[in-house]
């Protein structure tokens, strides 16, 4: 799994005046939570650019006064107007610890049903799994391989091992839809046969 590693430096003054300071130059403050206790830092927006402007999945290698974290990215703010990055969390992974996260599908295989001429529409881009460390992986990768014309693939279908998923199981994740031309075609030859 691809990761990035971040260099930071610990925060000591905490507060609107502090984090104010820190933003005019050009720090983004963060916080990581989920391990022995919380760590707050600061780093440059640059150092963060990887992981936060990419629907990619992955870990945060975290260097703090000496410490590494190995993390993942759990929440970003921006701000209202200039769009900057205002505040990064980071969860920390601890092994035997359960943690949250929405990891991207990729769907591979084309379907039975574009084939016959159908239209491939994609619902869901990423879904929300419970799992431990270890199981986590860049992306869950959902075969369309059977996907008939104005078929669908749900949730409950996806194959995700040694994970738990959050999303309700009934809702379609992908879809083959009949094109336009398909149903012209299906019209006219249902009229041939009157």
């Amino acid at each position: 799994m691809k990761t990035i590693t971040i260099e930071g430096q610990l925060r000591t003054e905490n507060g609107k005046s502090a984090t104010r300071q820190l933003r005019s130059q050009n720090l983004v403050p963060c916080v990581i939570y989920g391990g022995e206790k919380e760590v707050n830092f600061t780093t440059t927006a640059a150092a963060l650019k990887p992981i936060v402007y990419t629907s990619a999945f992955m870990l945060a290698n975290i260097s703090v006064d000496g410490k590494n974290y190995r993390c993942i990215l759990k929440d970003l703010q921006f701000h209202k107007v200039s769009d900057e990055l205002q505040h990064v969390d980071f969860m920390e992974l601890v092994d035997d610890k359960k943690v949250i996260a929405s990891l991207p599908l990729k769907y591979v295989g084309t379907p039975a049903g574009v084939k016959a001429g159908g239209k491939l529409v994609t619902k869901m881009k990423t879904l929300k799994v419970k799992t431990l460390p270890k199981y986590l992986k860049e992306h869950i990768e959902v075969d369309l391989s059977d996907l008939e014309l104005n078929g669908n693939v749900r949730v409950q279908d996806v194959k995700a091992e040694g994970m738990e998923v959050m999303n309700s199981p009934r809702i379609p994740i992908a879809s083959v839809t009949m094109t336009r031309q398909l149903k012209q075609a299906e019209a006219a030859e249902a009229t041939a046969k009157k």
